[in-house]
């Protein structure tokens, strides 16, 4: 390489010479750099979403190519988050691209000590089954005084953070439709 050809890829003198005195624009950029493109530039499409971590519920954009996740960012329409996520809502692309995700009903039995996998319907079958015979097994109707109960004190139901107070409120109300009166859940923000 000659001496001319250096000096002319020089930062400081492409700087003086492309008036980007602070060394903000194209002068400090490298080839490489150059030539980097966003993540969302060759997405198929955009689909407006909402964050799953907590009852927030900011506004997310998910970028879809060739039928996966490429990637996922704030929505800058959303009233509620102007953009912006927290660390976690940043990281939700790797609840569905991450390869150890559970992707199968697993269930292991009792004293069992291995996982085994169910189809989804036996999964529902099984979980009808208890929840059924546990309220048959637990109903009271009236108490020692002779109030009216009508509840079952031994199932409960315990929602998560990712579940949205829309959900909670179904959750809820097909708890107490059961007689399950002990419902709790983490969305409170």
């Amino acid at each position: 390489m000659q001496l001319r050809e250096l000096i002319a890829r020089w930062p400081v003198l492409r700087q003086a010479t492309e008036r980007d005195l602070l060394g903000l624009g194209k002068a400090v950029q490298s080839p490489r750099t150059q030539a980097l493109r966003a993540r969302t530039a060759d997405a198929d499409r955009v689909v407006k979403s909402v964050c799953p971590y907590c009852a927030v519920g900011c506004g997310q954009l998910v970028y879809v190519k060739d039928g996966a996740v490429s990637q996922i960012e704030g929505d800058p329409a959303s009233p509620i988050s102007r953009g912006r996520l927290c660390p976690k809502g940043s990281a939700t692309k790797s609840l569905v691209t991450h390869p150890g995700r559970e992707l199968k009903v697993k269930y292991r039995r009792p004293y069992g000590n291995a996982w085994e996998e169910l189809s989804l319907d036996e999964a529902m079958d099984l979980i009808a089954e208890r929840v059924i015979e546990t309220r048959r097994a637990t109903w009271q109707e009236i108490d020692a005084n002779g109030n009216r109960l009508n509840r079952t004190m031994g199932i409960a139901s315990l929602g998560g953070a990712t579940l949205d107070n829309e959900e909670n409120y179904l959750i809820k109300k097909l708890c107490l439709g059961l007689g399950i009166v002990q419902v709790e859940n983490q969305a409170r923000i």
